[in-house]
């Protein structure tokens, strides 16, 4: 078997000529060489592998290579349809991949979009407004406090925890900044002040099923910063070095929550129509009813466990090493497309 590695890397600051982008998280989505060395390592179990980088020449690439399949976890670089571009390609050219479909993607990334969808199929979500002009603010009628962020970003990009708006001053202020600053939307909801989880799904249909449940301790963050797992979080309090002890993994909280958060999550899974796996994130409100906050059908898989990817830790819990569920994704999507258990060959190798 060939199987392609579709991925979009995360440049070398130290070899870049350019000037910096005006936005430090610019490339947050985008995975390190360590992460895509270690995934193609994984796919290496089931033949030769080819790494496509999802850059100007990848169309042109997967023609020559047509791969079995393609792995795909490329997050794409523009537009808001930017992680829609490999598999719709993949699919003009008749190449299986893994994951979700491009109309997905399309509409998981944009955050009113599936807000609009779960709404209409009663998965529970915040009530909100989306803001595409200053102008639009005095129309947002909900209470505060409310929170505020990009409408069609993810690993945490543009969300800070001074999104966290008390007054009508400071939303004015951060929807303002946001809007020129991500040259998009603003997604404004109303705050959920419970508890956090995210939840890891594989399968498709009836076969999906929910991994044991991430939850996130706040108690941890530095002192004084508001509950939000955002940029910060992700990215500069939480280091291999000085690791954030935010993650409970199984979560400690009681059956009936557990059993409620799962299934949430599945409608929500189901509702946007995503495929083989994705991560989504759900907090409780007041009445500690668990609300989705969003869906990642492109979750980051960072293999380092001092690095706190909160896939591989829930896979971890259910008995994944990182190679057997980067491995599990794609037999759960061969198993989708070809109706069969994928077989493993007796020989694999991995080519640049």
């Amino acid at each position: 078997m060939r199987i392609g590695l579709a991925y979009n890397q995360k440049p070398d600051p130290s070899s870049s000529s350019e000037e910096p982008p005006s936005t430090s998280d610019v490339f947050a989505e985008w995975d390190d060489p360590a992460t895509i060395d270690a995934v193609a390592q994984a796919l290496g179990l089931f033949g030769e592998v080819v790494r496509l980088e999802a850059a100007a020449s990848f169309p042109d690439r997967l023609a020559r290579t047509h791969p079995d399949i393609v792995f795909n976890m490329a997050e794409g670089l523009r537009g808001v349809n930017r992680e829609s571009h490999v598999p719709a390609i993949c699919e003009f050219l008749d190449v299986p991949y893994t994951g979700s479909d491009p109309l997905t993607l399309a509409l998981a990334l944009h955050k009113g979009r599936t807000k609009e969808i779960l709404a209409h199929h009663r998965v529970p979500t915040a009530p909100f407004a989306q803001v595409a002009h200053p102008r639009e603010l005095p129309g947002v009628q909900l209470p505060f406090p409310v929170f505020v962020k990009p409408v069609a970003e993810g690993s945490g990009k543009g969300i800070y925890i001074n999104n966290l708006c008390t007054t009508p001053g400071q939303l004015r202020d951060r929807v303002h900044f946001l809007l020129e600053e991500y040259r998009q939307p603003v997604l404004v909801e109303t705050y959920l002040p419970g508890r956090e989880f995210t939840v890891a799904v594989l399968g498709n249909g009836d076969a999906a099923r929910c991994l044991p449940l991430v939850a996130f301790d706040f108690t941890t963050l530095p002192a004084g910063a508001p509950p939000i797992y955002g940029f910060e979080a992700k990215w500069i309090w939480d280091t291999a070095e000085h690791q954030l002890e935010i993650y409970e993994c199984p979560a400690n909280v009681p059956a009936t929550l557990a059993r409620e958060i799962e299934r949430v999550a599945l409608g929500a899974y189901h509702a946007l129509g995503c495929r083989d796996w994705c991560r989504i994130d759900v907090r409780l409100d007041a009445s500690d009813v668990p609300n989705v906050v969003e869906l990642n059908p492109l979750p980051g898989v960072l293999p380092d466990p001092r690095l706190n990817s909160c896939f591989p830790k829930a896979a971890r819990a259910a008995g994944y090493a990182y190679d057997e569920l980067i491995q599990e994704v794609v037999r759960v999507a061969w198993l989708r497309i070809a109706g069969e258990t994928l077989a493993t060959p007796a020989r694999a190798g991995v080519a640049a």
